[in-house]
């Protein structure tokens, strides 16, 4: 089974990064940084985990206000460095461990979490800022992650507690996926900072220390504390420690092994590592892993003896990701008329495998839906080729359009989601 190792809270400024990457290790000002990450480091490099589960949040790169989740696991293979405004920085690409993180998010939401989940999708500083200090990464990282994005820009967001009862969710997540991995929970954000408005460069040493000793010691005091008043205490930024509270409710009871605090500009700047005082007895984390795994999946026990029916799970989902992507771009007037008129230029820029090409091509409905193409794609498909949705239900059943029309109570009717439908559509029951 999983096992949490260990865990590290790190402020995520990228400030950081920035020391990093002007290579300021030496400087008076900004030494005390490396020195702080040393020792995490070294754990790391002692521990070698397989995987980081990483919680941070992003800071309007990658998740805009069109659609803003409070929380979103990364379920993707591979996770690029964002581009933030200058460009990005010069990282390797961070690979996600797919597997795991489809067993964490199917728990969670087992345990009424209502996640998001995405894919494809760039991480910024809020994730790649405090593991640029802490790991190597000439060429490749040498950690899987798993990141979980906390959406504590946009009010409401999630509490203190809330964050901290997902933290406990995610215990049982790890502890119940039944592959030998060594997992470490990482949390960023803060500490004190306030970077708009007329408080603008805020800080609160004193309260920084404090928030660090309860953290450790008695972190139920801390969740009940509101944003307004971890703003107050810490400034309007800092309220995103709520996010360390998950990685606290993922652990139990807790001895701090290095703890370091510097604020040389905007943020206090704080990391530590924390590992479990005590081990729990392996036979009763075995049942309760086992009893969790039927939890997990009760919901579609059964599934499997529906024939012709094909859930679309996180593993369909990132198993066929290139092909559904490209095909929800026929929503683009532009994308629809360059695949009219040059399909196969439009297959080489999305880098289409062979089969996938081919299934498309032949417009082979049935077969799209054993690839892992969600239906609702294959509608698209329909309307931008004049094929309705009863060609497509026929086709999937292996019947003739006449036959299958013979099962409706409306026989005569024929419809799909183009915009146009019904007024003049040519249904060609084919490609055209």
């Amino acid at each position: 089974m999983a096992t949490i190792i260990g865990a590290i809270a790190s402020s995520h400024t990228p400030t950081i990064g920035f020391a990093l990457d002007a290579g300021k290790q030496q400087d008076p000002a900004w030494a005390p940084i490396f020195a702080a990450y040393a020792p995490v480091s070294e754990w790391l490099q002692q521990k070698k985990p397989d995987v980081l589960l990483v919680i941070y949040n992003d800071h309007v790169t990658s998740f805009f206000f069109d659609h803003y989740s409070a929380f979103a696991l990364g379920i993707g293979e591979k996770y690029e460095a964002a581009d933030e405004g200058g460009g990005p920085r010069n990282l390797p690409p961070a690979y996600g461990h797919a597997e795991l993180a489809r067993h964490v998010g199917a728990s969670l939401v087992a345990d009424e979490f209502d996640m998001s989940f995405f894919q494809d999708k760039p991480l910024d500083h809020g994730c790649f800022s405090p593991m640029s200090v802490m790991l190597p990464h000439d060429g490749a990282w040498p950690v899987k992650i798993l990141p979980l994005q906390v959406g504590v820009l946009q009010f409401p967001a999630p509490s203190a507690r809330r964050c901290f009862k997902l933290g406990q969710a995610i215990r049982r997540a790890v502890e119940s996926y039944p592959e030998d991995l060594k997992v470490a929970i990482v949390a960023t954000g803060g500490l004190s900072h306030q970077v708009h408005g007329e408080r603008a460069g805020f800080n609160n040493t004193t309260w920084d220390h404090e928030f660090l000793d309860l953290f450790e010691r008695e972190p139920q005091k801390l969740l009940d504390i509101t944003h307004a008043e971890f703003a107050r205490r810490g400034g309007f930024e800092s309220a995103e420690v709520v996010m360390w509270m998950v990685m606290r409710g993922a652990m139990g009871d807790v001895r701090c092994l290095h703890r370091d605090y510097y604020l040389p500009s905007m943020t206090g700047i704080a990391v530590a590592v924390y590992e479990n005082v005590a081990t729990e007895d392996a036979d009763v984390v075995a049942a309760r892993s086992a009893q969790q795994r039927a939890h997990i999946g009760h919901q579609l026990k059964g599934i499997d003896d529906l024939e012709g029916t094909y859930p679309f799970t996180l593993e369909r989902s990132v198993r066929a990701y290139r092909i559904n992507s490209y095909l929800h771009q026929l929503i683009d007037p532009a994308f629809r008329e360059r695949f009219r008129s040059d399909p196969a230029a439009t297959y080489d820029a999305a880098g289409l495998t062979d089969e996938e090409r081919d299934l498309i091509s032949r417009r082979d409905w049935r077969g799209m839906i054993h690839y892992g193409v969600i239906f609702f794609l294959l509608e698209k498909l329909g309307a931008v080729s004049g094929v309705s949705n009863l060609h497509i239900y026929a086709a999937m059943r292996g019947q003739s359009l006449e036959d299958f029309q013979k099962t409706r109570n409306a026989p005569g009717a024929l419809y799909s989601v183009a915009g146009d439908a019904g007024s003049g559509t040519q249904w060609a029951g084919g490609k055209p």
